[in-house]
């Protein structure tokens, strides 16, 4: 693991550092200077690195004070320098999540990484907590408030954390609720104290006997964590989650119940997921490559001993009976031809072009289709979009893959909704139909290849598996949300172009 970690950093060093960097800035680029950030994430990653390498936090204990000093010069609390590691923790996560060749396992890899920085911010706690109350040793009321301001900074700390934190009693009531776990289950603290250990559990068995086991865990060895299990928030969504369960203890040294730290696991599944994706999309790539060449040459043979057959045959019946043959070697051809696509995308080069041009071209195709009856194309496109690097052909395809579908979807009478927008810096497309829509069994393979819902001879199951590939190819992303009888909504996000 810690070969992997190390991999992973000095893999990723220079985007890791500058994205750290850039977050401090923006949020603490008032207290402190550009050289002043550079040095301290530096020294940072560094620190980190010795940690991975030797499994001693001694070795951070230099870094950890140079560290107080700046941040004490600069008048940083112990909240806001829980905000600078927690930036730092994004940053790794934000490299993690656009990796395309990632080989491991990537949930393993930020719980690691979690402890390693919450055991260096748990350390300069430490150091912080010290160093303020030797300092405050010659006044006793400045001592007393000192101490107070701490205890308030270390519950808002608690409280406000991005990370969900609750805490159980004795009677397996919960009796403390912070900001984060308001934020990921969507309950209030005054929803949530005083109900019920089993308050978060889906209803299902095995989720008692889980809860058997903690408190079984807890008692006997005094923590326990589950990397991979489900909770259920205020809305009815079971979300995937990872818990670290502690035992609480009482002053007399026994149990006073168990704090509870829950991360939501819902991106990483979804990185795994992409992981999956991909490398289900470079097997079958390989494989529709040679199939192709297969069969494409024998083909075009039989298509044109068929066609001299026709012209040359004066009888209705064997007329009629090669007309059927020559459409269904079409219709092979079709197959091959798109076979040939998702293998191998057209190569052409990427040039800086407004997206909003691109889409009006495929809504004005996809208007003129035969199955267009009573279909309302409604648009909202932002004008002020920044350019992107993009291959406009390949992405043209894209655009009229989806709202064929949408087209499909609502059988030619409804509405078809397209709308661009800017989300940080990425470019988003949304199209949005008001058809019967998809169960999650049919969301979870709509990019699969073959995968289609329509009649034989109606689809070959390969059109949204080319746009996925020629999306991930312009380091974008695209994903559906659906529900039967409600409609779908397909959503593409590509990168601005940080140079223009």
């Amino acid at each position: 693991m810690k070969k992997i970690i190390l991999e992973l950093i000095n893999k990723y060093y220079d985007e890791i550092l500058n994205s750290w960097i850039g977050k401090i800035e923006i949020n603490f680029g008032e207290k402190l200077s550009n050289a002043q950030i550079k040095t301290f994430v530096e020294a940072s990653l560094n620190a980190l690195i010795d940690v991975i390498k030797t499994s001693q936090y001694l070795s951070s204990d230099q870094y950890l004070i140079d560290s107080y000093i700046l941040f004490s010069k600069s008048k940083l609390n112990l909240l806001e320098v829980s905000q600078v590691y927690s930036l730092g923790r994004f940053s790794f996560l934000h490299n993690l999540d656009k990796s395309k060749d990632f080989e491991y396992d990537p949930i393993i890899i930020i719980g690691f990484l979690d402890e390693i920085i919450e055991q260096v911010f748990a350390r300069y706690s430490l150091l912080y907590q010290s160093a303020q109350t030797k300092g405050l040793i010659q006044d006793r009321n400045r001592l007393a408030r000192k101490l107070e301001t701490n205890q308030r900074y270390l519950k808002t700390i608690l409280h406000k954390s991005d990370t969900a934190i609750a805490v159980i009693d004795k009677n397996e009531k919960f009796v403390s609720w912070n900001k984060g776990a308001e934020k990921m289950f969507g309950y209030t603290e005054e929803e949530v104290i005083g109900q019920p250990a089993t308050f978060l559990l889906p209803h299902v068995e095995k989720y008692m006997e889980e809860l058997d086991y903690i408190k079984r865990e807890v008692s006997l060895t005094g923590d326990v964590k589950l990397l991979d299990t489900e909770r259920v928030t205020k809305f009815g969504k079971t979300i995937p989650v990872q818990l670290t369960v502690t035992q609480l203890p009482s002053s007399d040294g026994k149990s006073d119940g168990r704090t509870i730290i829950i991360h939501d696991k819902s991106q990483v599944k979804q990185l795994q997921q992409q992981i999956d994706q991909s490398e289900k999309l470079a097997v079958i790539g390989q494989l529709a490559a040679g199939v192709a060449h297969e069969i494409g040459n024998p083909l075009a043979s039989i298509s044109s001993l068929v066609q001299l057959m026709q012209r040359k045959n004066n009888e209705d019946q064997l007329s009629q009976q090669l007309k059927t043959i020559k459409e269904n070697i079409d219709r092979i051809s079709k197959i091959v031809r798109e076979l040939v696509d998702f293998s191998r995308p057209p190569a052409e080069d990427q040039a800086l072009l407004p997206i909003t041009d691109i889409l009006k071209t495929a809504v004005g195709i996809v208007k003129y289709d035969k199955r267009v009856k009573k279909v309302d194309f409604v648009t909202e496109m932002n004008s002020e979009l920044p350019l992107i690097n993009i291959i406009p052909d390949q992405l043209l395809q894209v655009f009229v893959n989806i709202l064929i579908n949408s087209l499909d979807a609502i059988a030619g009478e409804g509405k078809i909704e397209v709308k661009t927008y800017l989300e940080k810096d990425l470019v988003c497309i949304d199209i949005k139909d008001n058809g019967y829509g998809m169960g999650p069994e049919i969301v979870n393979k709509i990019f699969d290849p073959f995968f289609t819902t329509k009649e034989v001879g109606k689809g070959t199951g390969l059109g949204l598996s080319v746009s996925y590939g020629i999306i991930k190819k312009l380091n974008g992303n695209i994903t559906v949300k659906s529900k039967l009888n409600e409609g779908s909504v397909f959503t593409i996000q590509l990168p601005v172009n940080r140079n223009n």
